[in-house]
């Protein structure tokens, strides 16, 4: 693969057994897509918040996954929606 990691990121985006696997399938997605030259090479995720206000646990994974791959990603962008 040939993402661009930012090396500074704390998180390890590498699967325990192969230096060049990402950590789960949504970051293998997106590393497959930078390597291609999808999207012109950008990648922005978002994290739209709960319309009545009340967050979950659900919130959270998404939170840790959307702003964990803007931060990951050198020239990644995470956008949050405000209602």
């Amino acid at each position: 693969m040939t993402a661009e990691i930012n090396p500074s990121h704390p998180i390890n985006p590498a699967h325990p057994d192969r230096d060049d696997a990402p950590a789960d399938f949504i970051r293998a997605i997106v590393a497959d897509d930078r390597a291609a030259g999808a999207y012109a090479g950008s990648t922005i995720t978002r994290f739209p918040p709960e319309p009545n206000g009340y967050l979950h646990i659900g919130h959270a994974k998404s939170i840790c996954l959307n702003f964990g791959i803007g931060a990951q990603y050198a020239g990644a962008r995470c956008h949050m929606r405000f209602d």
